[in-house]
């Protein structure tokens, strides 16, 4: 299993999860706010079955070798 969420998602689904649960386990929303699990889980494992359906992936692109120009030696002043 790959993982499929960037750090920013990831961070975010943890965020909005824990606050859910929180706030069901402290009776201010119902019952409904224990899917925050899902949110809790998917941010921390970093994979998300619905993006994996739907082939979306937030990670950033790893650079490929070779894609970027080579570095220019520094310019010598003349003397």
């Amino acid at each position: 299993m790959q993982t499929n969420t960037g750090t920013i998602d990831r961070q975010i689904r943890v965020l909005a999860g824990f606050a859910l649960i929180a706030l069901t386990a402290t009776s201010t929303i119902g019952a409904w706010g224990w899917i925050g699990v899902i949110g809790l889980i998917t941010g921390l494992i970093g994979w998300c079955p619905l993006y994996a359906a739907l082939g979306i992936d937030t990670r950033k692109p790893l650079k490929e070798a070779g894609s970027e120009p080579p570095a220019q030696p520094p310019a010598h002043p003349s003397a």
